[in-house]
């Protein structure tokens, strides 16, 4: 004799668990959301971004740096100190070792004395022949590099977030129809047990039935379970503590239009802008190089005084040297040119000219995978809505059948077997309906994706 102890137990179990995961989803708060606005939301809040922003902040910022590196430098100095004055004549070479002025002295005297000094020196690189330009430019270059940089992930990051909506409304959808399943189990539960009592149809259905309502209820639990996952995802990308709940759910519900683009390029992509400005970065930084080699004419002035407790007559008064007693300008120009220079600069020009093809390279490789993702979103996109449409059809043979099916079992002219596989085909095409409108709408994103344009997709929505 049957018993339904088992099948009681394990409707028991799901209820429990449903509750468990309802009272957890409960302890986060929801909001509701538009795709825009989550978007909006992501590139206000998103660290990634804030730290690529700051970066090509910092990096415009720099140009100003070397602007201000065409004005002279002036620096005051005044020194005070205590040493020997033993001193001989000749030249050495000064590096790692404290000068000492004066003429040679009759011998080593160890006494020391104080001395002092205090000076305003102008130094200009007046002309430069090209080289501060150079830098400059150098400057630009890197700005507009790490400006491509944050707009490359900021668009990047806006198509994330966009997937992530999706994902999310498709998932609710799921739900949605997974509800409507259990619903249609316990319609026909409830017939059953009619149809048993009645003695039209034999105990054993009533159990079968009891066992596709638990495996309905556990198929909607697993639903539940993805969609918070998605929800916790996407709030994760825009930055925010609530479950995000999505508002714009009614054009999933409909095709997207195909769009027509005359422009076949891709030179507004992010991607592409990024390499162009890589490349631009690498043909500054040759022409520096090549300026790097160039002669450099500096401009010096200098007003300065010193104090010393030396006397011109050999006597010694050791703090007089902290008072100035000598007074002392000058000015001068100076060309300098770098004579070998020249030879470390080719080897240097021809290192960054590889890097510059390198770059060029890049920039053709992105051109051509972003040719073939035109195509493969092309043919998807063509290839979602012929499905869609199929499914359409699927969908409402799908229900005529299950509600044929369900009177002719109510009526004992089938088993429970037909009834229940009608209601799996109606199951399927329901998913299949949801799914093929959602991959239409994922291929118009891979389109607006490889165009660098999300307003292809958000303009659509509306």
């Amino acid at each position: 004799m049957f018993t339904n102890t088992k099948y009681q137990y394990l409707f028991v179990l799901t209820i429990g668990l449903f509750k468990m995961l309802v009272v957890h989803a409960q302890t986060l708060p929801d909001t509701l959301i538009q795709m825009k606005g989550a978007v909006q939301m992501a590139e206000q809040r998103y660290h990634l971004l804030k730290s690529k922003q700051y970066e090509s902040d910092a990096a415009a910022k720099y140009i100003a740096v070397e602007k201000y590196s065409k004005l002279p430098s002036v620096d005051a100095s005044y020194q005070a100190g205590a040493g020997t004055a033993n001193n001989l004549t000749g030249i050495f070479y000064p590096y790692g070792i404290l000068p000492v002025t004066g003429p040679p002295s009759t011998g080593n005297n160890y006494n020391p004395v104080t001395g002092s000094a205090a000076s305003v020196l102008l130094n200009w690189q007046a002309v430069t022949f090209g080289q501060r330009d150079a830098q400059i430019n150098v400057a630009i270059a890197e700005a507009k590099t790490k400006k491509s940089a944050f707009k490359q992930a900021a668009f990047q990051h806006t198509i994330n977030v966009i997937s992530a909506y999706l994902d999310l409304l498709l998932t609710y959808d799921v739900v949605h129809i997974q509800r409507e399943n259990i619903e249609r189990n316990q319609a026909n539960l409830k017939q059953s047990r009619v149809l048993v009592n009645s003695g039209i149809k034999p105990g054993v259905d009533t159990a079968l039935f009891l066992s596709e309502l638990s495996k309905a209820k556990i198929d909607l639990l697993n639903s539940q379970k993805q969609l918070q996952v998605y929800q916790l995802q996407l709030a994760q990308l825009i930055v925010t503590d609530a479950l995000p709940v999505p508002q714009d759910s009614s054009f999933l519900q409909r095709l997207p239009v195909p769009v027509t683009s005359v422009d076949s390029s891709f030179a507004n992509t992010p991607i592409i802008q990024s390499g162009q400005s890589q490349l631009e970065l690498s043909y500054s930084k040759e022409l520096l190089l090549k300026k790097s080699y160039m002669p450099k004419l500096n401009v010096w002035g200098t007003g300065f005084a010193r104090g010393s407790g030396f006397q011109a007559n050999g006597n010694e008064k050791t703090w007089n040297g902290l008072t100035l007693n000598r007074f002392n300008y000058g000015a001068g120009v100076q060309l300098v040119f770098p004579v070998m220079k020249y030879g470390e600069v080719k080897k240097q020009l021809l290192q960054q000219n590889l890097l510059s093809k390198a770059a060029m390279e890049n920039i053709a490789e992105s051109n051509a995978i972003l040719t073939t993702q035109k195509r493969i979103a092309d043919v998807t996109f063509n290839n979602s809505l012929a499905v869609a449409n199929e499914t359409i059809q699927q969908l409402k043979s799908g229900q005529y059948a299950f509600n044929a099916m369900q009177i002719r079992y109510n009526t004992g002219l089938v088993n429970f077997s037909d009834l229940i596989q009608s209601q799996y085909n109606l199951l399927k095409a329901e998913l299949d309906s949801k799914k093929s409108y959602w991959d239409a709408w994922r291929a118009l994103l891979m389109q607006a994706a490889v165009k660098g344009d999300e307003n292809i997709f958000l303009n659509a929505i509306q």
